[in-house]
């Protein structure tokens, strides 16, 4: 019980995410339109397997099962990299779905950055793995990433304060934007406060929202939405999926991953 409260933030967290899933993409499996493409199944698959290794790794710690964790640690190697390539999948999908729709991709910024960002969290999070809560931060962020997309898709399905009703109420869709991005940016203050030290990384990640909203708004005011949905629509979706995986896989292998004496290291709480 000690170990629970030591860490229920984590806990809130990653349970909060899970349960957030349900309701953000219930539409794309239950509504009316339903028709989940294999795009969609495989990145949200291989999410909730990220974010159920996560929680099952916190669990492990809290019971100081290390064994076990140092095992399951080692998993990292192969469903680090199977996340990145599934998401950078699902980015190119989506935007090259835009392009032959001729409606665009109004997720095309958030989809590209989400994308590197979350191989770039993975990566600080091996790189740093000697500094082991700030390496479980990093790791812990990730489902900041996931929270910030499964809220906004809860807010426009679920609440009618934010569901699209027709054109005139299209401006809901940046209602909900903006009410998940302050949300992610709480969560990532609460957890710098709780641990200023190591609790940064949090804080990071929560802010990329508001990042790329910024980018999206400079984009758009260069007209260059249209140029970069068109550029990611039309790469080799299996290109995309295997380098994306090869590249960090390379990646985190450099780092030192595999080593065994660092494999005591891996998936930490951002609270020790």
């Amino acid at each position: 019980m000690r170990n629970f409260k030591k860490y229920i933030l984590e806990y809130l967290l990653l349970v909060i995410v899970i349960v957030l899933c349900v309701p953000g993409f219930w539409n794309i499996y239950f509504g009316v339109d339903a028709n989940p493409t294999f795009y969609q199944n495989l990145h949200v698959a291989t999410s909730l397997i990220w974010l159920s290794l996560l929680l099952y790794q916190l669990i492990l710690i809290g019971k100081k099962q290390n064994a076990s964790h140092r095992k399951i640690g080692l998993s990292i190697l192969f469903f680090g990299p199977f996340l990145f390539a599934t998401t950078a999948l699902l980015s190119v999908h989506s935007a090259h779905k835009g392009v032959v729709s001729g409606e665009g991709d109004f997720l095309l910024v958030q989809n590209v950055m989400g994308t590197l960002e979350l191989g770039l969290i993975i990566l600080l999070a091996f790189i740093f793995k000697k500094r082991r809560k700030v390496h479980g931060a990093f790791l812990l962020s990730t489902a900041v990433l996931f929270f910030g997309i499964a809220l906004f898709f809860t807010l426009i399905n679920a609440v009618p304060q934010f569901k699209i009703e027709g054109p005139e109420t299209f401006y809901r869709f940046g209602t909900a934007a903006a009410t998940a991005r302050y949300v992610c940016l709480g969560i990532g203050l609460l957890f710098f406060l709780k641990d200023r030290a190591n609790g940064w990384p949090i804080l990071l990640v929560s802010s990329f929202f508001i990042l790329n909203e910024y980018i999206n708004q400079l984009l758009a005011k260069h007209n260059m939405i249209q140029p970069l949905t068109e550029a990611v629509g039309s790469m080799n979706k299996l290109i995309t999926f295997f380098g994306s995986f090869v590249i960090l896989l390379i990646l985190l292998t450099l780092t030192g991953i595999a080593n065994k004496r660092q494999v005591s290291k891996f998936i930490q709480p951002s609270a020790d």
